[in-house]
């Protein structure tokens, strides 16, 4: 899928997909887990993430009118409104009144001094009801930015309209999506992001008395090199490979065009799509029914819908695919980076299928067939060769999304952050970009695998 507006690819995010596993994941004293920030690896970027998901975690921070729910799953709810505000929809023209309580996170210094950052989020908001996140950045200098939108969110679109702001920069940094990004890092004297606060204010109609619940809260911060070529990483010699639905988003071509012009550019929400409902979640009838019956796969259309940002004008909103993978009961959501094959390996072996971000030339891809800007696909096993086994959503039908792609070629494509485009031109690559969804309660396995690759 090409993006339908400018946005930078060496963008990264990160979430614990872990969300109500502090039973297993033991934290001493109720804090993040010792291996949130992992090691630097030969391969990999600069990664530090913090995400806040556990009953400690939430009563933490300042809270003005929020309040911590515990439970098996823990959250941070509205007990008591502070204010009102009006909202003006810039997408619909509808102004509307709205109660609210914030929450913001305690400081949190990053381990890696980082030029881009992302924030993610696990929410359920009935009926009424909607987040925004912002996100604070602190400088290597001193100075802080401002407080930055990163989402105005709701899993529905009848309230408010889901999406990012644009036009929102200090001259420094800018945010481009879902992403903040340091404007001239090198120019600007090496400046860099040293840490961060995140706020998160809890919107519902005056007087309800339900809100959302956000179950985790967080970003991911990181410092990437430019390279135009990774070193190839050794294959594990045995043959894996996860049974996860196909579909193909070219089955959707011309429907419903509202939405990121149709079908042929919904490789993200199609992705998405798949490993949900590998992990058995299904879209309830009634979310379906505004779909035509007399198209196939309808569960993908409402994918598309429920991933789209109405400033970016498309589904490929990193944090909102990952926020609508976490609408299903017991799922958790992440965007994040990886730092080879090896670690992908390893997390399909735990099964965990792993949503991937790419761009190539068509000769760069062979057996592909077709080049690209910026595509979705999902790594689902692996040859006994080392050879991907990726479900590709950009095939002609259903039963010829599998595809098994050379690995060099392939780990070359989805690990770069410079390439050279068709006409000549450099451009970006997602430098190891992935979505991973998973149990928010996950198996000991999948823990120990999370843990490997530094998401846990």
């Amino acid at each position: 899928m090409t993006a339908p507006t400018p946005r930078r690819a060496v963008l990264v995010a990160a979430l614990a997909v872990a969300t109500a596993a502090t039973a297993a994941v033991v934290v001493p004293g109720g804090g993040a887990p010792a291996a949130a920030a992992p090691a630097p690896r030969a391969q990999g970027p600069g990664v530090d993430n913090r995400f806040w998901f556990s009953y400690g975690h939430w009563r933490a921070g300042t809270h003005r009118g929020t309040g911590a729910v515990a439970g098996t799953r823990p959250g941070l709810q509205i007990r008591t409104a502070v204010g009102r505000t009006e909202y003006a929809d810039p997408h619909t023209g509808r102004k509307s009144t709205w109660e609210y309580a914030t929450w913001t996170s305690p400081l949190h210094r990053s381990t890696v001094p980082a030029t881009e950052a992302v924030a993610s989020w696990n929410a359920h908001t009935p009926a009424g009801t909607w987040i925004q996140v912002e996100l604070r950045a602190t400088y290597t200098d001193g100075t802080t930015a401002p407080w930055y939108v990163m989402g105005r969110w709701a899993s529905g679109d009848t309230d408010i309209r889901r999406t990012s702001v644009d036009g929102q920069t200090d001259g420094r940094s800018t945010v481009w999506t879902d992403a903040l990004a340091v404007d001239a890092p090198a120019a600007a004297g090496g400046l860099r992001i040293a840490g961060w606060r995140l706020r998160l204010t809890l919107h519902r109609r005056p007087g309800a008395a339900e809100g959302p619940t956000v179950w985790l809260a967080g970003a991911m911060v990181s410092d990437v090199p430019d390279r135009f070529t990774v070193p190839a990483s050794r294959p594990s010699g045995t043959a894996h490979e996860l049974k996860v639905p196909r579909y193909s988003q070219q089955t959707h071509t011309g429907r419903y065009p509202e939405y990121d012009n149709g079908g042929e550019a919904w490789c993200s929400p199609t992705s998405s799509q798949m490993v949900i409902e590998y992990f058995g979640r299904k879209a309830d009838p009634a979310a379906l029914a505004w779909v035509n019956p007399a198209y196939s796969d309808p569960q993908v259309c409402h994918a598309a819908r429920s991933t789209y940002d109405a400033a970016y004008k498309g589904c490929g909103n990193w944090s909102f695919n990952a926020a609508y993978a976490a609408t299903y009961s017991g799922l958790a959501g992440v965007v994040t980076r990886l730092a080879s094959l090896t670690d992908l390996e390893t997390v399909v072996r735990a099964g965990i299928p792993v949503i991937t971000s790419t761009s190539f030339r068509a000769d760069e891809l062979t057996g592909a067939g077709y080049g690209t800007a910026g595509h979705l696909m999902t790594v689902v096993g692996f040859t006994a060769a080392g050879d991907v086994v990726a479900n590709d959503p950009h095939a002609p039908d259903n039963p010829s999304v599998r595809r098994v792609y050379r690995r060099a070629e392939w780990e070359n494509v989805w690990l770069r952050t410079k390439r050279t485009a068709a006409a000549g031109k450099i451009a970006s690559g997602s430098g190891g970009v992935c979505y991973l969804y998973a149990p928010a309660l996950p198996s000991p396995a999948q823990i120990r695998a999370l843990r490997t690759v530094g998401v846990l």
